[in-house]
C-alpha cells in the first residue's frame, strides 16, 4: 500500500526557512503527481505546491516565490523547500499523492501523517 511518510518541521522565526521531506513507497514513484497541502486551526486544507511526474508545478498565489517544489525520483523522496516562511505559513503541512489533469493538480487520498511547522518570533 502507498506510504507517505513527511518529515522536516519545526519551530522557525520569521523570514527563516525549512525543507520538508516526504518519503513516499507502495507505488512506482516516478510516475506519480505529488503535492504538499497544509492545514491551519479551523481552517480547511488548501493545496501549496504540486509536481507532476515530468516535472511541472504549480503553486498557491500565498506561496510564490518562497516556496520550491522538488522530487527526487532515486530516492521516492518530494520536497518542500520554504523561505521568507510568515507566521501566517503556520499549519500543519500534509504529503499527498495525486495527479495531473489539464494542468490542474488532484489528490487521490493518499495523505501522510503530517509534520508542524510553526512560525513565530
Amino acid at each position: 500500500q502507498v506510504q507517505l511518510v513527511e518529515s522536516g518541521g519545526g519551530l522557525v522565526q520569521p523570514g527563516g526557512s525549512l525543507r520538508l521531506s516526504c518519503a513516499a513507497s507502495g507505488s512506482i514513484f516516478s510516475i506519480d503527481a505529488m503535492g504538499w497541502y497544509r492545514q491551519a486551526p479551523g481552517k480547511q486544507r488548501e493545496l501549496v505546491a504540486a509536481i507532476s511526474s515530468g516535472g511541472t508545478t504549480n503553486y498557491a498565489d500565498s506561496v510564490k516565490g518562497r516556496f520550491t517544489i522538488s522530487r527526487d525520483n532515486a530516492k521516492n523522496t518530494v520536497y518542500l523547500q520554504m523561505n521568507s516562511l510568515k507566521p501566517e505559513d503556520t499549519a500543519v503541512y500534509y504529503c499527498n499523492k495525486g495527479t495531473y489533469y489539464s494542468g490542474n493538480y488532484y489528490s487521490y487520498d493518499y495523505w501522510g501523517q503530517g509534520t508542524q511547522v510553526t512560525v513565530s518570533s
